[in-house]
């Protein structure tokens, strides 16, 4: 099975994926009709696993709803010893190199990756390992915080596949990396 790894991530209009407090609530600026995903559920339904950062994997338990994945979770973290009990049968911590983390992901059967979390994804991007990337822009300025994109050692060309707007307010692009 080709292996792929992809982003779906919300950002404010000048960038930010969370604010300078570390919130996302800009993300819920506006209101959908009833049932409206943004295309999020068919996304889930093609991906294997996701990869995600220790911060998302702790604002993930600050929601506190019941656990929200149905797929296999990496958390990765250089930092985390262990995940806190109730999670250790939802999630896997895994730490190392990139490659070689993914290497054994791909060991487990996973090969279509769900990459999720502004450090994770920029690591990732910095070694060019994202595949595709769905952003939705919330037209909102939040004018500082923790942005989706840092330094890369390289020009990474990604072409826009599909563009979609959402309720007359929300744009939602994904890009495809073109190597």
């Amino acid at each position: 099975m080709e292996k792929k790894n992809s982003v779906y991530i919300g950002t404010s209009l000048d960038g930010y994926i969370a604010d300078s407090d570390g919130k996302i609530d800009f993300l819920d600026t506006f209101t959908f009709p009833e049932g409206e995903d943004m295309g999020y559920y068919a996304f889930m339904d093609r991906i294997d696993a996701l990869v995600m950062g220790r911060v998302t994997f702790e604002t993930v338990l600050g929601f506190n709803v019941p656990w929200p994945y149905q797929k296999p979770v990496y958390v990765l973290s250089n930092t985390l010893e262990q995940l806190p009990a109730d999670y250790e049968d939802k999630a896997h911590l895994i730490k190392g190199p990139l490659k070689e983390v993914l290497a054994n992901i791909h060991k487990q059967g996973h090969s279509r990756l769900y990459i999720d979390g502004g450090s994770t994804i920029q690591s990732f991007l910095k070694e060019d390992l994202i595949d595709e990337m769905i952003i939705t822009t919330i037209p909102v300025l939040v004018g500082g915080g923790h942005p989706l994109f840092g330094e890369v050692n390289q020009t990474l060309i990604f072409e826009c596949a599909n563009t979609q707007r959402f309720a007359d307010k929300v744009v939602q692009n994904r890009f495809l990396r073109i190597k």
